[in-house]
């Protein structure tokens, strides 16, 4: 039996641990810095890390505490210790890691690099340019406005939405579907000449606005120099990025997700892996990446036909909290066929059955929102439902997990995860299970897995 540190504080990371702490591979599961719902899982406890995960301070730290600790294994949940290195760092000391290193993140950590590497192996995406130059990204803009769209009864129609994506990490506030001129302009001149993204921005890549459904498709990674890469993909998720019911408002974090999803058809699956899986194991060869942890395909799909919106070089959130309570198999094994090179030997089970797990935020998400507020939980009545509570922007006080400790501290404050037979009664189960939960000015879309369009 091992000790498993996970590393990152969000809901993403409560669903690892949880599901880690489920093996009888695992004796313990470090959570740092973790937050309220780590803390009170089955075998697990945080690491209060007080630097951020992604400095070097926070490198140190981490690598110290896996060699105290006797920690066999690590996995990094979030993406800004990837695309700092901390799989570099892990890796030059001896230590298991699951996740790619600094080179291989690239693939998220900027859009330029990653729609280059999409467009030289031949995954299929959106066509695009990239700019480093703000006046230039503006004339694209207005020539891409200025021109009129053609309909099959030769009438003119406006232009479509031109997708604006920032390059370099920035807290999922880094993509902008401008329906205009005016704002593409405004979005345009805040990336790259007000530096509104603390960094990331310099750089854009513009793109086409494709029409169809999101689908996320998360998937194990097993990938090293010199060898024959593995992706093997888990089912298929859909996040709702959207605030407000109806794929209405600003987009967020993420306002819930849904798994699996009966509109991605075999069709899809067989174009997702001819047209989108294939040409990234084949990148990855080429490029001789070492890339030994989870990636996150964002596609677009269309009639059947399949288009990389995006790669994330880690497992999605809140996809991971849909996702995980489906998989029937031992995730730290998993984890251990993705280091030692046998994933491409595996297969994953998964339940026969349907997730929804919609997200509550706090008052005035995604702006200023409310903090310190109490959260009162009924544990019972989500234990009759089967439901698990997945903790994000929230820290544990006395009084225990799902006792009267926890206070919000985050926008997007906990998901609510439910199965069900189907779709329909996996909605029912989560609306009715998140009922239990209640803290001032708690919102919550009310159509996750009702609509798939957000």
């Amino acid at each position: 039996m091992m000790n498993i540190l996970v590393i990152g504080s969000g809901g993403r990371e409560h669903a690892i641990v949880w599901k880690l702490a489920q093996s009888g591979k695992v004796n313990k599961v470090w959570a740092a810095p973790g937050n309220g719902g780590t803390a009170g899982e089955k075998k697990a406890e945080n690491f209060p890390l007080e630097a951020d995960p992604a400095s070097q301070e926070g490198r140190e730290a981490l690598v110290e505490f896996a060699k105290t600790n006797a920690i066999g294994l690590t996995i990094v949940g979030p993406e800004a210790p990837l695309a700092a290195g901390l799989v570099d760092a892990f890796r030059a000391e001896g230590l298991a890691i699951v996740g790619p290193d600094k080179k291989a993140a690239r693939l998220e950590a900027s859009k330029v690099y990653a729609k280059a590497f999409m467009k030289k192996y031949g995954v299929r995406a959106a066509d695009s340019k990239s700019f480093n130059d703000a006046g230039k990204a503006l004339s694209h803009a207005k020539n891409h406005f200025g021109k009129k769209a053609k309909t099959s009864k030769k009438t003119d129609s406006p232009p479509p939405p031109l997708v604006i994506k920032a390059d370099g990490l920035a807290a999922g506030k880094g993509v902008v579907i401008a329906e205009d001129v005016t704002e593409a302009e405004k979005c345009i001149t805040s990336f790259m000449k007000k530096s509104a993204l603390d960094g990331a921005g310099k750089s854009l890549v513009l793109e086409e606005f494709l029409e169809g459904k999101e689908v996320s498709v998360l998937a194990a990674v097993s990938a090293r120099p010199g060898k024959k890469a593995v992706i093997l993909p888990f089912i298929p998720a859909r996040d709702h990025k959207r605030r407000f019911s109806g794929g209405k408002g600003p987009n967020t974090g993420g306002m819930g997700a849904v798994a699996p999803l009966p509109d991605f058809t075999p069709a899809a699956q067989k174009d997702f892996v001819v047209s989108i899986l294939q040409p990234t194991v084949k990148g990855m060869e080429a490029e001789k990446m070492d890339y030994r942890g989870f990636i996150f395909f964002g596609l677009m799909v269309h009639n059947d036909r399949c288009s990389l919106l995006e790669y994330n070089a880690r497992l999605g959130d809140p996809e991971t909290q849909a996702v995980l309570p489906l998989m029937d198999s031992d995730f730290c094994a998993l984890c251990e066929a993705i280091l030692d090179g046998s994933l491409d030997s595996r297969s994953i089970k998964w339940k026969n059955k349907y997730a929804c797990a919609p997200v509550a935020v706090a008052e005035g998400y995604p702006g200023n929102y409310r903090k310190g507020d109490p959260i009162a939980i009924n544990a019972g009545g989500l234990d009759r439902l089967g439901a698990k509570l997945f903790v994000a922007g929230a820290q544990k006080g006395p009084g225990g997990f799902l006792g009267s400790g926890l206070r919000v501290t985050g926008g997007r404050v906990l998901a609510v995860c439910a199965l069900g037979k189907d779709a329909g009664e996996a909605y029912t189960k989560a609306y009715d299970a998140i009922k239990f939960i209640a803290f001032e000015g708690i919102d919550f879309r009310s159509d996750i897995g009702r609509e798939n369009d957000g």
